[in-house]
């Protein structure tokens, strides 16, 4: 504050302010949910409210306004500032990678983000995207990022996915996934018998310079995405309570409606699958 209050040009000063201003602002945000949170594991413990507000300093009706106030304990999920979702982009058609040409977001990546902004900015979050060239290339080093991205179109994200010891995207005749400590198969309903359904991976998976994580979303096809963003939708709470920010991975099931492409149910079918443990 010091050093703002010192620069000379008097609208580079205001700049400045505004800048810090926001940065400090955001860090209140995040205090307050680290608060809620903290009060809602001491109530999940056994202590009162009075017992809460004797170790606090405060009356007891202060702890029932901090324990509703600021974001959910969950938002921490996604990160503590602005979200970046890097979309997979395609080449337009006629066009190989490499070539001249922009990359194309595919209907139901656009969708996702909507979905997502929408649930990102319920918990005081915003969000921004961005579309990944067609060669794949993205940049995994980063904080409050998520990732929906096929490995089919990231050679970067099918590397990293390779340290997955329990769950993998594999290919045969055609794509699906597999559960390797079960054994189990998940094809596409849509290659069996035409069904509008899917299944897609969901992960808390490690960044390349060993420094965090990211968040990854892919489905065996693009509706199966569409499945695990409506899945947090609804589960997001729980969890977020079971795994926090830890590493982890599983599978999530859809149907949806062919017509329009909305999620009509999503579910889990392995198990979560924690990857630091």
């Amino acid at each position: 504050m010091k050093r703002i209050s010192e620069i000379a040009v008097p609208v580079d000063r205001a700049r400045a302010a505004i800048d810090l201003m926001a940065t400090y602002q955001g860090r209140v945000t995040e205090l307050s949910r680290i608060r809620r949170e903290a009060i809602e594991e001491a109530q999940a413990s056994g202590m009162t409210q009075a017992e809460i507000a004797a170790k606090l300093g405060v009356s007891r009706g202060r702890v029932g306004q901090l324990a509703s106030a600021g974001p959910p304990p969950e938002r921490a999920f996604f990160g503590t500032d602005l979200v970046t979702v890097s979309l997979g982009g395609k080449p337009e058609a006629g066009k190989e990678p490499g070539q001249n040409s922009s990359a194309v977001v595919v209907r139901e990546d656009l969708d996702n983000f909507e979905h997502l902004r929408k649930l990102l900015g319920g918990m005081k979050l915003e969000a921004q995207y961005e579309v990944i060239a067609p060669n794949g290339i993205v940049n995994l080093n980063r904080e409050n990022h998520v990732v929906i991205c096929g490995p089919r179109l990231s050679p970067i994200v099918a590397q990293v996915l390779e340290g997955d010891y329990n769950l993998e995207f594999a290919k045969d005749h055609a794509w699906h996934l597999v559960d390797r400590n079960a054994g189990q198969t998940y094809r596409s309903p849509m290659d069996e018998d035409g069904t509008a359904g899917d299944f897609g991976y969901l992960g808390r998976l490690p960044r390349l310079d060993g420094r965090g994580t990211f968040l990854y979303i892919a489905g065996i096809h693009a509706i199966g995405a569409n499945g695990v963003v409506h899945y947090l939708e609804n589960n997001l709470a729980e969890l977020y309570r079971e795994v926090r920010t830890k590493r982890f991975s599983t599978l999530i099931s859809c149907r949806y409606n062919p017509e329009t492409l909305e999620v009509l149910e999503s579910r889990r079918v392995t198990p979560l699958y924690r990857h630091e443990s």
